[in-house]
Order: structure tokens, then C-alpha cells, then sequence
């Protein structure tokens, strides 16, 4: 067993369309979207790291055999958490996602004692929000 401190560097996302996704979280979240890689090495394969102003990064990528996954409950990623800051900045991404149609649960404080809301990115991957 490792005792070096360990944090998590990046999660990434797979999608269809790298531009929209990237374009959703630079406006929902303010992310800094990095240059575009293409790789060399597997045609077809690009990818964009995207950077808030704490925290892990972002990485999402795609490729031609990127197809969509059908949602629900499964082994496997089930939300990504992040933490905006306030329970207002909870309540204005929930009112901001309601509006267009992609609130999946409106804020509330949950049994645990969290105050959250969960929304979806374009791909349909659920995003809880905290403050």
C-alpha cells in the first residue's frame, strides 16, 4: 500500500460530437477548453482537456466508433459530482438546465444532508451538482 498522496487527475467522457460537449461546459461551468489532440496513432481518435478553476481536469474524446450508449442504471460511470460553490450557484445551473429541458433532479437537500441537483450534458451523462 502506497502512502504518497493520491488525487484523482482527470476523468474523461467519451461522445459523438467533441465541440458540443466541449461547448456545454465552457458556458455551464466556465471550463477553459485545451487545444484539440489528434492522434497520430489511431485515426480518428481527438480529444480536449478541459480545465476549471480548481480541481481535476476533464478529458473528452471521440472517435468514429464512438456510439450511444443506451442510459439507465448500470455497472459502470453513473455521475460525475461537482462542486460549484454555493447553493446558489446550485439553483441557478438547475434553473438554467430546466429551461432546456435537461434538469434531471431539482435541488434538494438529500437524506444524507447534501444540498444538490443533478442535469444532463448533451450526451445524456448525469452531472450532480454541490455547493
Amino acid at each position: 500500500m502506497t502512502t504518497d498522496k493520491i488525487s484523482i487527475a482527470h476523468a474523461a467522457l467519451w461522445t459523438r460530437d467533441l465541440e458540443r460537449l466541449c461547448a456545454f461546459w465552457v458556458r455551464v461551468f466556465g471550463a477553459t477548453a485545451g487545444e484539440i489532440y489528434r492522434s497520430q496513432n489511431r485515426p480518428g481518435y481527438s480529444s480536449r482537456f478541459l480545465r476549471f478553476a480548481d480541481g481535476p481536469t476533464l478529458e473528452v474524446m471521440t472517435g468514429p466508433w464512438v456510439h450511444e450508449a443506451p442510459r439507465g442504471e448500470t455497472a459502470g460511470y453513473a455521475h460525475l459530482a461537482l462542486s460549484v460553490g454555493s447553493a446558489a450557484a446550485v439553483d441557478r445551473i438547475a434553473a438554467l438546465m430546466a429551461q432546456e429541458g435537461a434538469l434531471a433532479s431539482a435541488p434538494r437537500h438529500t437524506g444524507d444532508g447534501f444540498y444538490e441537483a443533478v442535469i444532463r450534458d448533451p450526451d445524456g451523462n448525469l452531472i450532480e451538482i454541490t455547493p
